[in-house]
């Protein structure tokens, strides 16, 4: 129980709590606004940032309508993917491991609509952005993070070591070749 509590602890963790706040907020929009409704505070944010229930059979973006069993298989499978992968990683590289929990827990947050309604209910809108809800942005900031880990993952990876002085093969010497 340790060692699966040790590769599994954090994923279902953070995955289950974003399936949690996803499900709990979609079931509080359908509670209390009509679909198609508007709900904003204060009418000077209404412009920019309101609550609006819709639904969503494609994808994010709202791309793909009418195909969400293939997303729902889609959504099956990453997260087979997700589980099976996650005690390989290391538990020093906290990037992966908080974009796999976000990524994990939209992808089955979004798949419980599907499986349930038939359709993913979206309610943030932000501007003349798509709609969205909780899983899609969970799933969005998971990527991100991928992104921006593997890039300062690669910035160290290239980062010259101070002080090292390298061994020329040619002349045996170090001259002019300190990093």
């Amino acid at each position: 129980m340790k060692r699966f509590l040790q590769a599994y602890g954090f994923l279902f963790v953070l995955s289950g709590a974003v399936i949690v706040l996803d499900q709990v907020s979609k079931y509080w929009v359908r509670a209390n606004i009509p679909l198609e409704g508007i709900w904003s505070p204060w009418p000077w944010l209404t412009p920019y940032a309101r609550l609006v229930h819709w639904y969503n059979t494609g994808v994010v973006f709202g791309l793909f309508q009418g195909k969400g069993d293939i997303f729902a298989v889609l959504a099956i499978i990453v997260s087979i993917a997700i589980v099976y992968y996650f005690p390989r990683i290391s538990p020093r590289d906290w990037p992966l491991r908080i974009a796999l929990g976000l990524q994990l827990g939209g992808a089955i947050g979004n798949l419980i609509d599907r499986i349930v309604l038939g359709h993913v209910t979206d309610f943030i809108s932000i501007w003349t952005f798509a709609v969205f809800n909780i899983a899609d942005a969970s799933i969005t900031m998971g990527v991100i993070i991928l992104i921006a880990g593997i890039i300062v993952e690669e910035r160290q990876r290239r980062k010259p070591i101070q002080g090292h002085v390298a061994v020329s093969s040619e002349t045996g010497s170090g001259e002019g070749l300190a990093r």
